[in-house]
């Protein structure tokens, strides 16, 4: 548990999560501030419900620094649970709700939650969970809602400082057993601030359309921070292309994955011309880089000037974001660092490499995370003197925009040679009928390592493996270029959408 020092003025204040929706009820209580389907919560519902939540979490027993689960699909309560939560000093675990008992089993006990929110379609998976730790299990509906109804706001609440833990989403586990990312208030309220300066979509008269899901850190900060600064909150409970099409009519911004992306743009031409929306302010992308072919398209369809690709983590928050007017000029680039960081590249080292030299990236704001939950080796080996790296490549340009090359775990070396595959996964992109791709490095006798290409071809195209090396050749140095190539019918990828290579890696053909 954190202590409050000692020497802070006496007029401070900490600024929660909850904090923004509070002060929007003074503005205007009855106007809207969630929808999902046919419900809606106002700003004044919304709080008192959130107060509420508080006062459960006490009555329960939860005391601060205590933790809680939410195993749920996106919903209505979602944010009321988390804030509420978080206001007692409980921090909130947010697994994927579509993990098996093991994993969620794992997850609950490693962060030693006492009670989870789960949806009624989760239920019967968390119980068969093997978590001790675990005391309670409340369904998010009619049971919840009654104890929500006997909750009685206005007692005795901790004092939750900026610092605090406010929730611990687990990371995606690409490379080995996931770890809980501890996130304070303070990193949270920090990157709603920089978001609504940057992107222009989080005022009170926006309605965001929340699309990704929300136990992602990503999903939920961006949903959260419009009703931060009340604005509306639409939220999407799952994912459908032409339904999500016709709701973006009605958003100023969003934010999604490149997948999302790809569903959307794979519609039929008569879908894309009946739904074309024209109040969008602000389209966001993260999670996984947007292939140069994808971006063109996006601009294409949804016009120009609206859209941002960031780059960043759970652990850092966004580090940099490629405004709109570069997306087309600056090729496979994630831009400047973003408001409040600062990046910088080094070697093995540890030593800055120059402009135009693959280095390590690493970066440090108010934004970052507190460390990994009960893993302190884990948090030691990603921060090198207060700066945090994810493990991504990089180069600058003379403008002082980063490139992200590659995942360093993903570079293989062939004759001798670092080879990054997003290089060669790029020009894939460009192949006709090339849905999606990716490239792994796999054993070598004479080489040591080549590159092996798991390709998704369009519906109704074909081309031959020959074809695919033959179109990298045209572009790619020959020691850059796949050797092999498998086609296969999708990409594993983890729920942020990043292709998981580990998997690819352990395939025999």
């Amino acid at each position: 548990m954190t202590t409050r020092p000692i020497d802070l003025p006496t007029n401070f204040r900490s600024v929660t999560m909850a904090a923004g929706i509070r002060m929007s009820v003074a503005r205007e209580p009855n106007k809207v501030a969630l929808i999902c389907g046919d419900r809606t919560l106002t700003f004044a519902q919304l709080a008192e419900r959130i107060a509420k939540v508080s006062a459960m979490a006490v009555g329960m027993g939860l005391r601060k620094g205590d933790r809680a689960a939410i195993v749920a699909t996106n919903c209505l309560e979602f944010i009321e649970i988390v804030d509420g939560l978080a206001e007692a000093g409980v921090a909130v675990a947010t697994p994927n709700p579509k993990q098996t008992s093991t994993e969620l089993g794992f997850i609950l006990q490693d962060c030693g939650a006492r009670v989870a929110f789960v949806s009624p379609a989760q239920e019967e998976i968390l119980r068969a969970a093997d978590c001790p730790a675990l005391e309670r299990i409340i369904v998010i509906g009619p049971e919840y809602d009654k104890l929500l109804a006997q909750a009685r706001p206005g007692g005795d609440l901790p004092t939750v400082e900026e610092w605090d833990a406010f929730a611990i989403p687990y990371t995606s586990g690409t490379t080995g057993k996931p770890r809980g990312v501890v996130l304070p208030h303070r990193s949270r309220v920090q990157v709603a601030f920089c978001m609504a300066s940057e992107y222009g979509c989080y005022g009170p008269d926006d309605h965001y359309l929340a699309v990704t899901p929300m136990f992602h850190g990503a999903g939920y900060n961006f949903a959260h921070a419009s009703v931060f600064f009340g604005g509306t909150c639409e939220i999407l409970t799952g994912f459908e292309p032409e339904a999500t099409l016709r709701a973006m009519e009605r958003a100023t911004g969003t934010f999604m994955v490149p997948t999302i992306f790809h569903a959307l743009l794979g519609l039929e031409q008569p879908v894309l011309d009946r739904y074309r929306p024209t109040r969008l302010r602000a389209l966001m992308s993260n999670a996984a880089p947007l292939a140069q072919k994808t971006k063109e398209a996006i601009v294409g369809y949804f016009g120009d000037g609206i859209l941002h690709e960031m780059y960043g983590s759970t652990e850092g928050g966004i580090v940099c974001n490629l405004r709109p007017r570069d997306q087309l000029r600056k090729e496979r680039c994630v831009g400047p660092p973003f408001m409040m960081n600062e990046v910088k590249l080094l070697d093995d080292d540890g030593a800055p490499v120059p402009a135009g030299t693959v280095g390590e990236l690493f970066n440090r704001s108010p934004c970052l995370f507190l460390g990994y939950w009960n893993n302190e080796t884990a948090t030691e080996a990603a921060m090198r003197d207060g700066w945090f790296s994810a493990g991504d490549l990089a180069v600058k340009d003379e403008d002082g925009c980063y490139y992200i090359v590659d995942r360093k775990k993903d570079m293989y070396i062939s004759g001798g040679v670092n080879v990054y595959p997003r290089e060669a996964e790029e020009v894939l992109f460009r192949v006709p009928g090339v849905q999606e791709a990716a490239v792994i490095g796999v054993p070598d006798e004479y080489w040591g390592e080549s590159g092996k290409a798991f390709v998704v071809m369009r519906p109704g195209h074909s081309i031959s493996a020959d074809d695919v090396i033959a179109a990298c050749k045209q572009s790619l140095a020959g020691y850059k270029v796949p050797r092999e190539v498998a086609f296969v019918d999708s990409l594993p990828r983890n729920p942020a959408g990043k292709v998981m290579k580990t998997e690819l890696r352990g395939r025999k053909a």
